[in-house]
């Protein structure tokens, strides 16, 4: 049995009136929803209480989901828009961290560079990186910077994507790859390398 029909089991359960399944869930899904929401709101006090609202957004909103995407897809777009709503009230502009350590170096086409860690020039470059990427995310447009988030950090489909933003698969294609190019045009002076390779 896969995840997606564990989770449906789960949700039918819960839509039943059985709370433990839903408990079930949350138990599930809540460290993971929490560290999406981190991404959004920097205060670990402010993380646990937009998510817990999410999750009781979601369980009051239980009765509608139909299955048509998965449970984590709708869950995820419930937790990102009570962020933005929270931001909203309390009239701050999404503010993204995406902490850099050696083992992002894997998703460098030159990860080998920068896994050697061990010389003072290689621990401030990596400093400097991690500091170009945050300010680089915190200055893209919240529809790029989500994007890129659910597809960098949160390691989703193009497809659960769309389904979290509720766009095209081809709109979201196009903002993770603005977003891509924003980060590499402030990472290539760091990195030294040409205007046509991106990392």
């Amino acid at each position: 049995m896969s995840e997606r029909e564990i989770d449906q089991k789960l949700v039918e359960k819960a839509q039943g009136g059985d709370k433990h399944a839903f408990d079930l869930l949350v138990g599930k899904y809540q460290r993971k929803l929490g560290r999406l929401l981190s991404r959004f709101i920097r205060d670990p006090a402010e993380v646990e209480d937009v998510t817990q609202e999410a999750f009781i957004k979601a369980y009051r909103a239980l009765p509608s989901f139909r299955g048509e995407s998965a449970f984590y897809t709708w869950l995820y777009r419930i937790g990102i828009n009570t962020a933005k709503n929270y931001l909203v009230s309390q009239s701050r502009r999404a503010p993204t961290t995406t902490e850099f350590d050696t083992d992002d170096a894997e998703t460098f086409e030159d990860g080998d560079q920068l896994r050697d860690i061990n010389t003072p020039e290689s621990v401030l470059l990596s400093k400097q990186i991690g500091e170009t990427v945050n300010s680089a995310m915190d200055a893209l447009p919240e529809e790029l910077r989500v994007a890129i988030v659910l597809r960098e950090i949160e390691g989703l489909s193009y497809e659960e994507i769309a389904q979290i933003m509720n766009c095209p698969i081809g709109t979201v294609r196009s903002r993770i790859f603005r977003a891509r190019e924003a980060v590499a045009a402030k990472l290539r002076p760091l990195l030294d390398t040409a205007p046509d390779r991106r990392w």
